[in-house]
């Protein structure tokens, strides 16, 4: 066949087109965002997340569980089995405590109904973890599953191999993953109940007591194909019904018929707090059996996520550490209303609030996780605040370490109180202030967990707290006390700032002079002896060496009680350089020197030295843990994720800055590990922060401009951030002799 030139041209420059739309496809794909996210980061060692599915704060969070126990599978999930026992559709990520793992699903093929726990093998090699999305092959049965899910509904997709039956086991008696125990320290059933609506359909529910107490998980169940047949077992005796039953452990067997190599079958499974009514209408967010189109919808939410910051590297491990940090970030809190509005509260009543969250790990999350939700969750930042407020109106306080509307009280301080002041101080609105501004003083005057003796010594004294922590809880209500102040300042109450103010200075009356660390007193003031600042008399998940930075709101005093700025640095160096810490199997333990960054405490004093006009040290602390603390591995995490602090501290931490006081509106400047970030803020504009010259040897800020203009301080305000714009910092492999230097420069003056 002969062409004209013009054809030749004309069909030459359509391939080309082609061409250069291939490329683009393929260039747009490589850079979707859920592409770098490794679910698996953290599984391992103690990080404590799992790799299952869910959208963005969703209340389903739908995941594998192992069937092992102890303290490695607080998630249900550890990266070191090799089973899989079933697919529950609660979990918390990170989190140092055993509960949820409700209504777990197990599918089967050739084996006769039983009540007990059966579990199959399963290679990571056949694994399969994305935003969203979840898939294994049960190398036991050759039975792939696969999951996905919306807010309320977890949607489950399994392929068989040939077989004479098929089963799916929904066992409502599990504790965390295996069958229930007395003296387990996780999730016991106290009552389940199971009914057959019709041949596709199944309702009931779950009544537990676990870490936070007793809740209630309703759901309901709807397969793609109908039921041949049910089996009910009712505390491991087998019943007549096979349409109802009700029991402290249940599990049921639904049968269908044998199948073909290839076939599928799909499950829902929503679930409620309130009432069954609100599970079944949670069926409704997944319409008809599209598998691709709910997992697709999964992540692209997760991809509008992401993209809320997004960074510019060529190191792709870097890349991938980060974006499964925001991942990790967006897990909790997690929906508590269910599909109607309705959930359980703190009192046991039903009430109707869309957009009610739970799990608030708040002594963790209050120092970099919330900040970070002023930036990226601006317009979910005051639902989440609210709850806390409907919390309070039905428990008389606000929330301390709170699951599904119970109160755990197993950490110190109010921390719900920094971050509704974070909230007020930045001007985010769309909840109750005066009803926060009654809350947090009601809270603060709460007479548990031994704030009526700190009020009353003004510390709490060691020999009248009877778990020996009274240095912990002092330092901990004396910064949440300091943000009262602030925030009654910013309503001119004078009376009330006076009062708080003095309140946050209690953590002078336990700082020893003489030793330069907070430590222990006693009802007579009398110190208490013998003191080793190692040792944790006095302290809860910390000692002096970990708790005598913990001065946020009045650093420059704590310099002073140090004995001035060369005794203070000196002190942070001895922490640092200091080779007797504690000993540890993990390989990614989290030591750094007597510093323990696997716990929170530490996480804001590698950033001290910048108070000191000290930057290139914070430089050179900030850029080791986030080289030696993290990585794209799934021991990528030195300690318990925490609900997110852990991933939020790398992601703050490796754009560049971090909030060492999380609720006076400055971010200290760091070290960053990206090339450039921008964050897209709620108000549509855009801030970026640009590492000029940056590589493995330069890691210290020499010169920073801010929108064009010379920029001497070492740390960049939120009320910059929300105007939007640029800071450029120029990085250098020596530090600066100069920079940041000057007392007008450093963080905590303004």
């Amino acid at each position: 066949m002969r062409y004209t030139t013009k054809i030749f041209v004309k069909e030459f420059a359509l391939i080309l087109f082609t061409i250069s739309l291939l490329i683009t496809c393929k260039q747009s794909a490589e850079e979707r965002l859920t592409n770098y996210v490794n679910p698996f980061i953290g599984t391992d060692e103690d990080g404590h997340t799992f790799p299952g599915a869910l959208v963005p704060f969703g209340m389903v969070q739908l995941s594998p569980d192992n069937g092992d126990r102890g303290y490695n599978w607080c998630a249900g999930y550890h990266y070191s089995s090799k089973n899989i026992g079933g697919f529950s559709h609660t979990h918390y990520s990170g989190t140092g405590a055993e509960d949820l793992c409700d209504i777990s699903l197990f599918p089967l093929v050739n084996l006769e109904p039983s009540p007990k726990a059966i579990r199959s093998e399963f290679s990571h090699q056949d694994e399969i973890a994305r935003p969203g999305y979840y898939s294994v092959l049960l190398k036991t049965t050759d039975i792939r599953a696969e999951l996905t899910a919306t807010v309320h509904c977890g949607l489950h997709r399994y392929t068989f191999p040939e077989s004479k039956s098929a089963t799916i086991k929904l066992d409502l008696g599990v504790g965390n993953g295996v069958e229930a125990r007395v003296g387990h320290n996780g999730d016991l059933p106290l009552e389940c109940y199971f009914k057959k609506v019709n041949s596709t359909t199944f309702v009931g529910f779950r009544r537990s007591i676990g870490f936070v107490g007793e809740r209630i998980i309703y759901f309901a169940a709807q397969t793609s194909k109908p039921v041949e047949d049910v089996t009910i077992f009712a505390d491991s005796v087998r019943v007549n019904s096979k349409e109802v039953a009700r029991a402290v452990k249940l599990v049921s067997s639904l049968a269908f018929r044998g199948t073909k190599n290839g076939d599928q079958l799909l499950v829902k499974v929503a679930i409620s707090s309130a009432n069954i009514e609100g599970a079944v209408a949670g069926l409704e967010e997944i319409r008809g059996w599209d598998f691709e189109s709910v997992k697709k919808a999964a992540s692209d939410a997760w991809e509008a996520e992401l993209a809320k910051i997004r960074v510019t590297s060529e190191d792709q491990a870097f890349k991938e550490t980060f974006y499964s940090a925001a991942y990790h970030c967006y897990f909790a809190p997690f929906r508590f209303d269910d599909a109607l509005g309705n959930y359980t509260g703190a009192d046991k009543k039903i009430y109707n609030r869309k957009n009610t969250y739970t799990l608030s790990s708040l002594w963790d999350t209050y120092r970099a996780a919330a900040p970070l939700f002023t930036l990226t969750q601006t317009e979910r930042q005051p639902a989440i605040i609210q709850t806390f407020l409907e919390f309070f109106k039905q428990h008389g306080l606000l929330p301390s370490w709170e699951l599904y509307f119970n109160e755990a009280n197993v950490m110190p301080g109010y921390h719900a109180v920094p971050i509704i002041a974070d909230a007020v101080l930045k001007g985010i609105h769309g909840f109750d202030a005066d009803l926060a501004y009654e809350a947090m003083k009601t809270t603060s005057n709460e007479d548990i967990r031994e704030s009526d003796y700190y009020r009353q010594y003004g510390y709490v004294p060691d020999d009248l707290d009877p778990r020996q922590r009274g240095v912990t809880k002092t330092v901990e209500y004396a910064f949440d006390d300091w943000c009262i102040a602030q925030v009654a300042k910013s309503r001119n109450n004078a009376s009330d700032y006076n009062e708080y103010m003095k309140r946050s200075g209690y953590w002078k009356n336990l700082f020893d002079n003489r030793s330069g660390f907070v430590r222990a007193k006693d009802s007579k003031g009398q110190w208490m002896l013998p003191f080793n600042p190692k040792e944790s008399i006095g302290f809860q998940e910390g000692n002096a060496w970990i708790y005598s930075w913990y001065v946020p709101q009045d650093l420059f005093g704590l310099i002073e009680a140090m004995g001035g700025v060369a005794k203070f640095g000196q002190k942070l160096d001895s922490l640092y350089n200091a080779t007797d810490g504690k000993k540890s199997e993990l390989k990614n333990n989290g030591y750094y020197g007597l510093s323990e960054f696997s716990n929170e405490p530490s996480h804001h004093v590698p950033y001290l030295y910048s108070y000191i006009g000290k930057p290139w040290q914070t430089a050179e602390k900030v850029n080791y843990i986030l080289k030696n603390f993290y990585s794209n591995h799934p021991n990528g995490l030195c300690g318990n994720d925490d609900c997110g602090q852990m991933s939020a501290w790398y992601m703050l931490s490796s754009i560049g800055f971090y909030p060492v006081n999380p609720a006076n509106g400055e971010y200290v400047l760091g070290s960053p590990l990206a090339d450039k970030s921008v964050i897209t803020l709620e108000n549509g504009k855009q801030f970026s922060i640009k590492a000029e010259n940056l590589n493995k040897q330069n890691i210290y800020i020499q010169k920073a401009t801010l929108n064009g203009t010379s920029y001497t301080r070492s740390f960049i305000a939120h009320s910059d951030i929300l105007k939007g714009g640029e800071l450029i910092l120029s990085m250098g492999a020596k530090p600066s002799e100069n920079w940041a230097t000057r007392t007008e420069d450093l963080p905590g003056r303004q």
